[in-house]
C-alpha cells in the first residue's frame, strides 16, 4: 500500500500520541516500584523518546500544586497539540 506524505505524518503523530499515553500510565506504576526492572527499562525508553518535546513545554507551563505534590500538565498539553496537528494535516 502506498502512503502519501500526509498519511505518513498522521501515522507518526498517532504513534507518538500512544507512546505519550503509555508514558503517562507507566509513570503511575514506576513511581513507587523500583523492584520491577523490566517495567523501569520500558519506562526509560519511553522517557527518552518523549522528553525532548516535553522539556520545552515544562519551561513554558508551570506545574500545578495538588495537595502534597505537583501535577505536570505538559503531557496533556502535548496530547492536545498532537491532535490539533493531526486535524490541521487532514484539512490540507
Amino acid at each position: 500500500m502506498i502512503y502519501s506524505l500526509t498519511d505518513g505524518l498522521i501515522i507518526l503523530l498517532r504513534i507518538y500520541y500512544y507512546i505519550l499515553i503509555a508514558r503517562i500510565i507507566l509513570s503511575w506504576f514506576v513511581m513507587g516500584q523500583s523492584d520491577n526492572r523490566t517495567l523501569y527499562d520500558i519506562y526509560n525508553i519511553i522517557y527518552a523518546v518523549t522528553e525532548p518535546l516535553l522539556a520545552p513545554l515544562r519551561k513554558i507551563i508551570p506545574s500545578v500544586k495538588m495537595g502534597m505534590g505537583y501535577l505536570d500538565l505538559s503531557p496533556l498539553i502535548l496530547l492536545i497539540i498532537i491532535r490539533l496537528a493531526e486535524s490541521f494535516i487532514r484539512t490540507r
